[in-house]
């Protein structure tokens, strides 16, 4: 399945943005349909395990977003760079998220492999540190 527009294969930006959208809806589906059927998606940080396919992206994104009751206010793209190898972007990106009465940002960077229109390999680095607050502000006090 390749991911299309008006007729024709997304963009990288295009890409880039669709991710963005489906972080800011904490929408599994819609982030799962920019991936290749076989597609990748790891986390060499935080000690979560890799979703190997579409299915697994959009099975693990539904009970990661489903679990934590914040709300995705924005998503900023820092930086969107490309690389010697045209399949590879580098996207610097920061989440702010509203837990209870707290806004925390949470830094994030992407390094995607982008075939045919179709993300086939996602390495996202989470700052964990970040990730703890938005737990912790979740949690009773």
């Amino acid at each position: 399945m390749f991911v299309e527009r008006k007729g024709s294969i997304m963009s990288i930006e295009e890409i880039v943005t669709g991710y963005h959208t489906a972080m800011l809806h904490k929408s599994p589906d819609e982030l799962a349909d920019l991936y290749a059927e076989t597609g990748l998606h790891e986390f060499p940080f935080g000690g979560l395990p890799p979703f190997r396919g579409r299915e697994e992206v959009r099975t693990g994104y539904r009970g990661m977003w489903g679990q934590m009751p914040f709300a995705v206010r924005e998503v900023r793209r820092r930086v969107l760079r490309r690389t010697d190898d045209p399949e590879v972007v580098v996207v610097e990106q920061d989440a702010v998220v509203e837990v209870g009465e707290d806004l925390i940002t949470v830094p994030g960077l992407l390094v995607l492999r982008i075939r045919e229109g179709e993300i086939v390999h996602t390495r996202d680095y989470m700052d964990t540190s970040a990730i703890a607050r938005v737990q912790s502000a979740d949690s009773p006090r």
